[in-house]
């Protein structure tokens, strides 16, 4: 049985993370060893990995989708903080409001609350 899954994503600079995911997701550390630094928080969460040809509505498939409770709020942080946004906050026919940004490190996240 699957307990967990985490994702690993590489980089010369773990740093980078604190704007992105500390201060706006609200990540905390959980580990830093130096050279691998693991964010989350205390919640429970469904073991999910999605397999896509796309991500819906046409968009490139993300490197990691993340749940947030305020999809708004997080949406305004984002460009606020000057981080690219590839796919404008839009609600979908399949229930969720959603937009894509481009993390530190160049990867594609999708950010999205359920309705």
């Amino acid at each position: 049985m699957v307990k967990r899954i985490v994702a690993n994503i590489k980089t010369d600079e773990t740093g980078k993370t604190k704007q992105f995911y500390q201060e706006i997701l609200k990540l905390d550390t959980l580990m830093d060893h130096g050279w691998i630094k693991t964010l989350g928080n205390d919640q429970e969460a469904k073991v999910q990995v999605s397999f896509a040809e796309q991500g819906g509505n046409g968009t490139d498939v993300p490197d990691l989708s993340i749940e947030v409770d305020h999809v708004d709020e997080v949406y305004d942080a984002m460009k606020n903080a000057g981080f690219r946004i590839v796919y404008h906050l839009t609600d979908e026919d399949w229930g969720v409001r959603r937009f894509f940004v481009e993390d530190p490190f160049g990867k594609l996240i999708n950010i999205l609350s359920h309705q």
